[in-house]
């Protein structure tokens, strides 16, 4: 059986570290403007030679999205990131405007099409084909047998989403948030007002109104599919792609982890039930809207809708304080505590740049002046990383 190669999200340095550091195969992530997620940091165009080394020498893929509508007036902008892709030598440009597409091919830059083209069906995979894609991201809306079909029609790559936030329309298609806020979702700005609470009110009869309390109609679970790896492997995608390019270093540290640790057991011969139990307990721990198994086995009913719109994390982190030194002979960390108290037993993040997310177990702690404690660390933390604590989300 052939095992999917692991894509996950990058928002920013470390978050980068993070997918790295958890067992990510592959990263894609935003440069600039032009990115589908306006709200989030993304590589600074003068850091993306230097991830792209770092990502290569840990034989490590970087794909660079590229996937909004363009307009006229920002072709110089397009030319110029594809010219610093070309550059720095990126893996691939994830986009969906037939203009982005032929600058990628006049520059011989590897093509993927982004899961906005919405491919749906055989036809429209070779036509990507003819057109000198490498690889195609299928619309969310499929089931597992129509992925398998696709996949058989073509000699392309195939990834599919397999977790993260699910959208209410075709997949960047909505116009709500356009018409809302101005803020278009094919341009990477969409405010998400599907997960809001609505009222309904009677139009002939105004004082007439009724609050949904049964759900957010708008608003569908996470998708999460750690119960059915071995079922996505059999349909042959190549690729199985983490949503997320907005969340925190921990949620991508997390996420990668459980999905590494369930396809090298699916290789292994190790993937069991009690195997997916414990690691969808440690996705529960992180943002999620509760889950679903989305479209995968048909077009999901009531089950689909989340209850709340807020998320439905079993944890959340308070901040602590920042790493002020690391003895690495000793493997013991020196904390500078801004708020709050820390003791044995407790657990945390530590976040930064290089040390990606990690969570720490605390143990052998001492106290000394000026709101400094040191504990064993066994994983090398660096000056100015940044602590919180692990608390109970109620």
């Amino acid at each position: 059986m052939k095992i999917p190669a692991l894509l996950s999200p990058v928002r920013d340095e470390a978050s980068f570290a993070a997918a790295v550091r958890n067992g990510a195969n592959a990263v894609y992530l935003g440069v600039g403007e032009l990115n589908m997620r306006a709200s989030s940091a993304g590589i600074e165009p003068t850091e993306l030679i230097r991830i792209v080394r770092q990502a290569h020498g840990r034989g490590i893929k970087i794909f660079v999205t590229l996937n909004v509508i363009v307009y006229d007036n920002e072709m110089n902008l397009v030319e110029n990131l594809l010219d610093l892709c070309k550059k720095a030598e990126v893996d691939a440009v994830i986009c969906q405007d037939l203009a982005v597409i032929q600058l990628c091919r006049d520059r011989d830059i590897p093509i993927h099409i982004s899961t906005q083209a919405n491919i749906s069906n055989s036809s429209a995979a070779r036509f990507y084909e003819e057109l000198g894609a490498e690889c195609i991201v299928l619309a969310r809306e499929l089931t597992l047998e129509q992925i398998a079909e696709i996949k058989s029609s073509t000699s392309m790559k195939v990834e599919i989403f397999g977790h993260g936030a699910m959208c209410v329309s075709v997949s960047g298609r909505c116009y709500l948030s356009q018409f809302l806020s101005g803020r278009s979702a094919n341009r990477g700005e969409c405010d998400q007002p599907c997960r809001r609470t609505y009222e309904i009110t009677d139009i002939e009869e105004n004082d007439k109104e009724l609050q949904v309390h049964e759900g957010h109609l708008l608003s569908p679970k996470d998708l999460c599919t750690i119960h059915m790896l071995d079922r996505i492997a059999a349909t042959g995608v190549d690729y199985l792609k983490i949503e997320g390019r907005s969340r925190s270093p921990e949620y991508i540290a997390t996420v990668t982890r459980a999905y590494r640790t369930a396809l090298d057991a699916l290789k292994a011969g190790t993937y069991t039930t009690e195997l997916c139990d414990a690691l969808l307990n440690d996705l529960k721990k992180v943002y999620n809207r509760k889950y679903s198994d989305g479209f995968l086995f048909g077009r999901p009913g009531s089950e689909g809708w989340t209850r709340s719109g807020d998320s439905q994390a079993e944890e959340r982190k308070e901040t602590l304080g920042e790493i002020s030194n690391y003895f690495r002979k000793n493997q013991v960390a020196e904390l500078i505590i801004f708020s709050g108290k820390l003791a044995n037993g407790d657990e945390i993040y530590v976040q930064g740049n290089r040390t990606g997310s990690v969570r720490i177990k605390i143990d052998n702690i001492e106290y000394h002046e000026g709101n400094i404690v040191t504990f064993v660390s066994p994983v090398k933390l660096r000056r100015k990383d940044k602590a919180y604590r692990i608390v109970p989300a109620n």
